[in-house]
């Protein structure tokens, strides 16, 4: 799979720096981009990511504090193909904390990576997920009742009534909502601001 370097025009922290785009944007724009298409280059009809209770739990606190609708409506363990040109994504992990999946793999044997991203310092996720540990530790099962009530209660009041029209970016070909995905926008910027 190509690195996001080179898709992007430059290296992560460059991006940051050069588009004064939080990290984690940037970087989860470029890798969800990219494993959408490699999977759709190798014929593959899902993606599975490893997000765990603790990522979910984070990125729907996350999505509450702010009332992102739109991100409340995408909260689920299994994401439809919704375009042609638009692979399944699943979430296999969904339901075991970070623990219990490093619990798993150091089991089995399975190489892991323990260490937060370096490029995460200050990420406003780390933070969600430091609330909701203290949550945990004073009342055992918060994480999940709050993932699993809202996917469970809340999540069908999010859902759309009307579609959303996909249609294939401009520049790249992949699926976008306007004329040019946010991943061309966004390389584009990049490659216009390190030139010079």
């Amino acid at each position: 799979m190509e690195r996001v370097a080179e898709a992007v025009g430059a290296p992560i922290p460059t991006v940051q720096q050069v588009t004064r785009r939080p990290t984690c944007s940037a970087c989860g724009l470029s890798k969800r981009y990219l494993m959408n298409r490699a999977a759709l280059q190798h014929g593959y009809v899902v993606v599975a990511t490893g997000h765990n209770l603790d990522d979910e739990a984070a990125t729907l606190f996350g999505s509450v504090m702010h009332w992102q609708t739109d991100a409340l409506t995408r909260q689920s363990p299994a994401l439809a193909s919704t375009h042609p040109k638009l692979v399944r994504r699943v979430k296999p992990l969904y339901r075991l904390s970070e623990l219990e999946t490093a619990a798993y793999a150091f089991l089995r044997g399975i190489d892991y990576i323990v260490e937060e991203c370096p490029f995460a310092k200050g990420a406003t996720s780390i933070a969600h997920k430091q609330v909701l540990d203290r949550l945990e530790e004073t009342s055992p099962g918060s994480k999940h009742n709050f993932l699993f009530g809202f996917l469970e209660r809340a999540r069908p009041a999010f859902e759309r009534t009307e579609d959303v029209e996909l249609r294939e970016c401009t520049s790249c070909g992949q699926v976008t909502t306007g004329a040019v995905c946010a991943f061309c926008k966004l390389a584009d910027l990049v490659k216009r601001r390190t030139a010079s």
